[in-house]
């Protein structure tokens, strides 16, 4: 884990979205968005919990909504990450290098945040599926954001050591770890019992520039690593105290996230 004392010197960044929509969706939690994807800040006081954070070049957006909910770099605590897609992690190396943000994942998505094996759509999978609607737009805005970079995190870790006894991580807005493997190896939702929010990551979307329709779904099948695992992760976010779902694509969703998880699995052709 990176050492907050011995931080080198502010690196310069190149930002292509500097006007995120940010949300307030319960006391404390705050989804932002970019163009293509989605990333939440869990405020505590004066300290935050970034989860997720975007493409690589879209550090000069996550920053902004950190000023938008009076916040700086230096007051976020950790980055979470829900997996390791360069979509979710782009940021994560620059907070780091400059700020010495601890980046914390599962031990196995940490592994995959370093980089010492990748699991995510490359360029020719991407080919592949141009003929999508909407597809070409896509590849040229993600390309444009840094989506070919690596983003290796060096510093990454397990955040199994700051579990309490409670399930709970021993960081702002208090969130709770749900293992939901398939999407990638280490995938992991985050359940706020106390706001009753369900961050749900790339396991469970409600809508991708590649999907035709709006509303609880999976992402298309070049995304997934293990599409059967990814299947039976859904059955992770049921029977929680939840009823509302942030995913890492498309809006924000209130109602049950038991029928939303109903609604996936059908889409999916999923009995």
């Amino acid at each position: 884990m990176a050492d907050p004392s011995a931080r080198p010197r502010a690196r310069s960044y190149s930002s292509i979205v500097s006007t995120p929509t940010v949300t307030t969706v319960a006391d404390g939690v705050h989804v932002a968005a970019g163009p293509d994807v989605n990333w939440t800040l869990l405020v505590d006081g004066t300290d935050v919990t970034l989860i997720d954070s975007g493409y690589p070049r879209y550090v000069g957006a996550v920053i902004e909504s950190l000023a938008r909910l009076g916040r700086r770099p230096e007051d976020v605590r950790a980055i979470l990450l829900t997996h390791a897609h360069i979509d979710h992690i782009g940021g994560a190396a620059h907070f780091a290098a400059t700020y010495g943000t601890p980046v914390l994942t599962s031990s196995v998505e940490a592994r995959h945040a370093r980089r010492e094996y990748l699991e995510q759509a490359g360029p020719a999978d991407v080919v592949r599926n141009i003929w999508r609607p909407g597809a070409a737009a896509w590849a040229l805005r993600i390309a444009r954001a840094g989506g070919t970079r690596s983003g290796a995190v060096p510093d990454a870790d397990g955040f199994e050591a700051v579990v309490d006894a409670g399930g709970a991580l021993d960081l702002p807005g208090a969130p709770v770890p749900v293992a939901s493997p398939g999407h990638t190896s280490g995938h992991t939702g985050y359940h706020l019992p106390h706001t009753g929010a369900l961050l749900t990551g790339d396991a469970l979307i409600t809508g991708h520039a590649l999907c035709r329709h709006v509303g609880a779904q999976m992402l298309p099948n070049l995304f997934a690593h293990d599409r059967e695992g990814e299947i039976a992760a859904l059955d992770a976010f049921t029977g929680r105290d939840a009823d509302v779902l942030i995913p890492g694509h498309g809006p924000v969703m209130r109602g049950s996230v038991d029928a939303a998880v109903d609604r996936a699995r059908r889409r999916a052709g999923v009995a």
